[in-house]
């Protein structure tokens, strides 16, 4: 199966590695390569695959409406465009690290733990002329605990499931060379944008739980939830929160 893969973070190169290992041609990663440690980019020039632009990527299924059997997207943050959609015999698939149709766009490990849910999971749907509205093909989910989250580990029990999904949907493509007739519609929902995102971020100290908007937005590098002091913003942090860190370099004397 000749596979146009599109990625990001250590988890889409874990995923990349592993769709080669099982047998399959990967023809190009389309990746941050903008960022010279990008994980993805430095896994495809381990596995000797091109690197491509999203234009680039583009321009081959112009060119060649069979350059590659499937699109897969794996945490790509970009608006993915025709020809990439329906161009490949096997569609373009995104997998998205949320439940469908219930959460849509981006942020969803804050609003999983904002709203206080104890259930959170990854969804594969087809890609369509809009984000994350395409077919449902298969959700994964697991319990969680709110109280216990941050944003940040949050994220790494999502992949986890996340990852098994994309095998589970990897290897059905290689054995059944199809998909649709799972599928499931996808309606409804909230959609969060940007935008709203960085609106929930900042701290209402009169109305808002702030020990749970703390944990909710965690997630460092990034800001973290913010408080307006004196014109200037700064990031909050909990007893829950410093009680997670752990300090790497300690020396004794």
């Amino acid at each position: 199966m000749k596979i146009l893969f599109m990625g990001r973070k250590k988890y889409a190169a874990q995923m990349l590695r592993w769709t080669v290992e099982q047998g399959n041609e990967v023809v190009g990663v389309v990746t941050d390569s903008h960022f010279y440690n990008s994980p993805t980019m430095l896994e495809s020039q381990r596995l000797g695959i091109p690197t491509l632009t999203l234009k680039e990527a583009e321009e081959a299924f112009a060119k060649n409406a069979n350059y590659a059997d499937v699109v897969i997207s794996y945490l790509f943050w970009r608006l993915i465009k025709e020809p990439l959609i329906s161009t490949p015999v096997l569609g373009c698939i995104n997998f998205h690290p949320a439940i469908l149709p219930d959460w849509k766009g981006c942020g969803g490990y804050n609003v999983a733990i904002l709203n206080k849910l104890s259930v959170w999971g990854a969804s594969a749907h087809y890609v369509d002329e809009t984000i994350d509205t395409g077919e449902i093909i298969r959700v994964f989910r697991f319990n969680f605990d709110h109280r216990q989250e941050t944003a940040q580990s949050l994220e790494e029990k999502t992949q986890k499931i996340q990852c098994d999904l994309y095998k589970s949907v990897i290897l059905d493509l290689m054995d059944e060379k199809k998909l649709r007739k799972e599928t499931i519609k996808n309606v409804g929902g909230i959609h969060i944008t940007k935008k709203q995102m960085l609106e929930m971020m900042k701290v209402d100290v009169v109305n808002d739980d702030v020990e749970n908007k703390c944990r909710a937005f965690w997630f460092p590098p990034h800001t973290g939830a913010t408080i307006e002091i004196g014109g200037k913003e700064y990031t909050l942090v909990n007893d829950f929160i410093l009680s997670q860190l752990k300090v790497s370099d300690q020396t004794v004397s």
